[in-house]
């Protein structure tokens, strides 16, 4: 696959980030292969976690293919980028294309991308998981990458005003390979990815360099005030109500 956009575009966010004076707090990175396909679920917190998940790769020198909204190859300003890196649209009206689309870049050896919460999580703690994450790993025979993204919440997330102020602290943790097959039951092999990734959460919180009382972007259940999962899921659903008045 030839890449003429992704390289530059990954190099103008090495230079924000250093413009930003960014404090990336790697772990792990040398799990993501160097070559052959693999699929990486991240957690899901910031509307940037594909910028910087995609940050994550690059000490293996791999590109990621992320899957996303199938709007942001509609635009105009994102379109011709989302094209021109090899990123896969998701059209939920059309799940299946999708699919077999990543399956592709899959047996072709390329790493793919994936968010299985499927949207941003306002608690910042872990929403239930899609099984199409390890469904996809297992019919390509492909290992599933863990990778918890924790601080791009203080970015750019759902709620709250943008925020790219400098000298942050963004915190990248790559967990061991899970490997799984069309033998095993997908529902429980996401059990098991998503308790993974749970811990990996945990691990990556406490060992952030900032835990202030009552801030906005911690888990209730760290001392912060975001809002419980409970209380997300019930945002969550007016969400969705609101935009179905709309339509």
């Amino acid at each position: 696959m030839r890449d003429f956009v992704y390289p530059p575009v990954v190099g103008f966010a090495r230079t924000a980030f250093k413009v930003l004076d960014v404090n990336f707090q790697l772990s792990g990175t040398e799990n993501v292969p160097r070559t052959g396909g693999a699929v990486i679920a991240l957690n899901h917190i910031s509307y940037v976690d594909f910028i910087l998940g995609g940050y994550g790769a690059l000490p293996s020198k791999r590109l990621v293919r992320f899957m996303a909204k199938e709007v942001l190859f509609r635009n105009r300003w994102s379109g011709p980028l989302m094209r021109g890196m090899h990123h896969i649209p998701v059209d939920r009206g059309a799940g299946a294309a999708s699919y077999e689309h990543a399956l592709r870049h899959l047996r072709a050896g390329e790493v793919v991308g994936v968010f299985p919460e499927a949207t941003i999580s306002r608690s910042f703690e872990l929403k239930e998981f899609k099984s199409g994450t390890v469904r996809m790993a297992a019919e390509a025979g492909v290992p599933v990458i863990p990778l918890i993204l924790w601080g791009t919440q203080r970015m750019l997330t759902k709620d709250h005003p943008k925020d790219f102020s400098r000298h942050r602290t963004i915190a990248i943790t790559v967990g061991t390979p899970m490997s799984v097959t069309t033998d095993d039951d997908p529902v429980a092999a996401t059990a098991v990815l998503r308790s993974k990734m749970a811990e990996m959460l945990d691990d990556t919180i406490r060992a952030y360099p900032e835990q202030p009382p009552g801030a906005w972007w911690l888990p209730a259940a760290y001392g912060g005030s975001a809002p419980t999962p409970e209380e997300a899921d019930r945002l969550d659903r007016e969400e969705l109500a609101r935009r179905a008045e709309r339509r």
